[in-house]
């Protein structure tokens, strides 16, 4: 029997409970990590912390500056923007077992298509890593919240790396 992501692989590296972890200059720092290395994390990760019920309020003001996801959720399931978020939604949300992340915009291409006028899509970069080794990078072109493979010039770009 294979299991695949391997239980402790997931644990140590897939969890967005790290990501808490690497977003925080302070515990960082006690760590021993460098300095440049702090920025480069807190400068390419957004900010993100563990979501507590008893900050329900604080949430609740602030949901609009943040995305929500389920700690140990995968492909964007379970996942909610706070502008958007019912109070239904939000009350499960504030059962636990989510992760807030502060909203970060998206980059932007302009895409040219054929018999057609420029179109701004937005953009991300995906790195396919195995056994600390790039395997494939790839773009994601779309407009809306997700890659929906219908829009016009948008789905999976190739990406071309120069020296």
């Amino acid at each position: 029997m294979v299991l695949t992501p391997h239980p402790h692989a997931y644990a140590l590296y897939a969890d967005k409970r790290n990501l808490i972890l690497l977003t925080a200059p302070d515990s960082l720092r006690a760590m021993g990590v460098a300095e440049t290395t702090i920025a480069t994390l807190t400068t390419g990760i957004p900010q993100t912390r563990l979501v507590d019920a008893q900050e329900h309020e604080q949430w609740r003001q602030q949901r609009k500056q943040w995305f929500f996801k389920p700690a140990t959720g995968y492909g964007g399931k379970g996942t909610y923007r706070g502008a958007s978020t019912t109070n239904r939604v939000f009350a499960e949300i504030m059962q636990g077992g989510y992760i807030a992340q502060r909203m970060a915009s998206p980059g932007e291409r302009m895409v040219c298509l054929e018999g057609a006028e420029p179109v701004v899509l937005k953009s991300d970069v995906r790195c396919y890593v195995y056994d600390g080794q790039v395997q494939l990078i790839a773009a994601r072109l779309y407009q809306g919240q997700t890659t929906n493979f219908r829009t016009a010039g948008g789905g999976f770009a190739p990406v071309r790396v120069v020296d």
